[in-house]
């Protein structure tokens, strides 16, 4: 049975930096496009960084430039670095994975229509604060 288990999330002051990592177990990722999400609080879960898989990326506006999404296919993991955190980027944050192989593009999956069909993670908090 497919998992996906997050890890990494915390609170930090402005300007700190987080690594988040997803861990995907049955499933190999190698095929995959794979992705984070946040949702805060009142708010719709959005699509912040995706990855095809062949490592085609995308970012959201809000997050281009201090946000890196990068995979360890033979460690079967997901990563997300995130660098100058703001209070804007609090929020839990999940991990996804397509679960079909070659179909979504980096894109695609960030962009889900209606209620994607995805593989999903538990979510790991990250609060940004002074």
């Amino acid at each position: 049975q497919e998992q996906l288990v997050e890890s990494g999330g915390d609170q930090v002051q402005p300007g700190g930096s987080l690594r988040l990592s997803c861990t995907v177990s049955g499933l190999t990722i190698d095929d995959y496009s794979l992705g984070w999400f946040r949702q805060a609080p009142g708010k719709e879960r959005e699509g912040v960084s995706c990855i095809s898989w062949t490592d085609r990326v995308y970012y959201a506006a809000s997050v281009a430039g201090r946000f890196t999404i990068s995979r360890d296919n033979a460690k079967n993991t997901l990563y997300l670095q995130m660098d100058n955190l703001q209070p804007e980027d609090t929020g839990m944050y999940y991990c996804a994975s397509d679960t079909t192989a070659l179909y979504y593009d980096e894109n695609e999956l960030c962009h889900p229509a209606g209620h994607p069909q995805y593989y999903w993670g538990q979510g790991t908090q990250v609060t940004v604060s002074s």
